[in-house]
């Protein structure tokens, strides 16, 4: 949980950080667009009403019946803008003439713009700041009626409106900022919950796996990544609940296989030592047991070697050219008294031509001992094992097949997987076609099993032939 919760937490801290600097920076710019926006709209509406006086001016003073000081005093006065924009007639010296809002001035004012307008050849001068504690926008243009007589005239409009009006729209979207922000949390939170919460599922039940406990399974809640993971979880505790049993049966039936020849010998080796001078036929009978026990013994010490070396990828190889027929003949050769012993008919008809492979002599040889093995071991009285082996295009074929019993169709899959054994009522480790498998694999060529219940199981043996693979390439599938 305490991961879980950094986990959310960096998740949380980084999304509110990133949405927090965006939101800043949206609140900055619009502040200063709106800013932008609003004061150009009132400097213009101030200079559209200059534009306005100033032609009013140019008329009267080409009026020569009117009188003008009259007529700009009318203006002033009437002006029709002057809640919001006052404007003042000054003298050449800043002094207040006349205003729109009556103002008298008792002293001389502070008036940026006014300065500007003296000083620039326009004769206009544009002040945007606080004066007297208000934020407020000022325009000065200088008007000439004649040589003689020049004045000039202000205008003046408060911004505090304006800004009232900024500070509102900033305030939205200050709250919409925030909205969004626990909007982002919450979503973040709910979002980060729906993958935190399934993985910390899947460590707990990974960790119970890895504690033995196989029969544990994943809830798939969304069809997602996260439910892929629990697919796989589920698979892997499937897998290694199958491995768990295959590796108990192993362990059981090793056992069992061990005990077996050893209780043998014992029993024979006390008979024997325990009389003084045992008669011959009871001698020969013992011994012949003790050897063929001892022999059996060692064949499966053998075979759990070569499993150990096959498990750490160190089944050692000794690659030659080697005619494939010899080999298969010295195996058929070696079961000929038991077929005799056990009623089993051989069916074998060696080739008349060699058949080179690139292999190694020993291995190959215990993959057709192994497979001749299981052959006659499954194969009642009476029965056929029948052998072959002949080129099919670029590669050598072993047939290898019997009229014994079968492997029941759920069991045919699982018959090259280590440790399995699906009648446990015969004799083996469980472990000898995963080696044979192994071995044939190392050499580039296939080992295939089929097989029909109560009718017979066939082994097809496929290599390819010298030269079609360099030893190369044999070599890089042996490492």
């Amino acid at each position: 949980m305490a991961k879980r919760r950094r986990i959310t937490k960096r998740w949380l801290l980084n999304s509110f950080g990133i949405i927090l600097l965006i939101l800043i920076a949206i609140e900055i710019l619009s502040a200063y667009g709106l800013k932008s926006y609003y004061y150009s709209g009132v400097r213009q509406t101030v200079v559209s009403r200059a534009d306005l006086v100033d032609g009013l001016l140019k008329k009267y003073a080409q009026d020569a019946s009117a009188d003008y000081t009259i007529e700009v005093r009318g203006l002033i006065e009437n002006f029709e803008d002057k809640d919001k924009i006052e404007i003042m007639a000054l003298d050449m010296d800043g002094n207040v003439l006349l205003s729109s809002s009556g103002f008298e001035a008792t002293k001389k004012m502070y008036m940026p713009d006014f300065q500007d307008a003296m000083e620039t050849e326009n004769g206009e001068g544009y002040f945007q700041g606080t004066l007297y504690g208000e934020n407020v926008l000022a325009l000065t243009r200088i008007a000439q009626v004649s040589d003689e007589e020049i004045f000039a005239i202000r205008y003046v409009t408060s911004l505090v409106r304006v800004d009232r009006q900024i500070i509102s729209l900033v305030a939205v979207i200050t709250a919409l900022g925030v909205a969004i922000i626990f909007f982002v949390v919450f979503s973040s939170t709910y979002f980060i919950n729906s993958i935190v919460v399934p993985l910390g599922k899947v460590g707990q039940t990974a960790r119970k796996i890895a504690q033995g406990n196989f029969s544990i399974r994943l809830e798939k809640e969304n069809d997602d990544e996260i439910g892929d993971l629990c697919d796989v979880i589920n698979y892997m505790a499937g897998e290694l609940s199958k491995a768990e049993q295959l590796k108990n049966d192993f362990i059981s039936s090793v056992s069992h296989e061990l005990r077996t020849p050893l209780t043998a010998i014992k029993g024979w080796a006390e008979t024997l030592s325990g009389e003084e001078q045992p008669d011959p036929e009871t001698l020969q009978k013992g011994m012949g047991v003790i050897t063929r026990e001892t022999e059996r013994l060692s064949g499966m010490v053998e075979e759990l070697l070569d499993f150990s070396r096959m498990q750490s990828g160190r089944i050692s190889m000794v690659m030659d050219r080697m005619d494939l027929v010899a080999e298969l003949d010295d195996a058929v050769l070696m079961f000929d008294q038991r077929a005799a012993r056990e009623n089993i008919e051989i069916r074998y008809e060696e080739p008349s031509d060699f058949i080179i492979v690139m292999g190694d002599h020993n291995r190959l040889k215990q993959v057709f001992v192994n497979i001749l093995d299981n052959a006659f071991k499954h194969t009642p009285g009476g029965g056929t094992v029948s052998i072959d082996v002949h080129r099919a295009g670029e590669e050598a074929v072993v047939t290898i097949e019997d009229t014994g019993e079968g492997i029941k169709p759920e069991d045919l899959p699982q018959v090259k997987t280590k440790f399995y054994k699906g009648d446990s009522t015969k004799r083996g480790s469980g472990i000898g076609l995963a080696v044979a498998d192994e071995i044939v694999t190392r050499h580039g060529g296939r080992l295939e099993i089929g097989s029909v219940y109560q009718k017979g199981t066939t082994v097809t043996i496929t290599l390819p032939l010298a030269g079609k693979k360099s030893e190369a390439e044999i070599s890089e599938i042996e490492g």
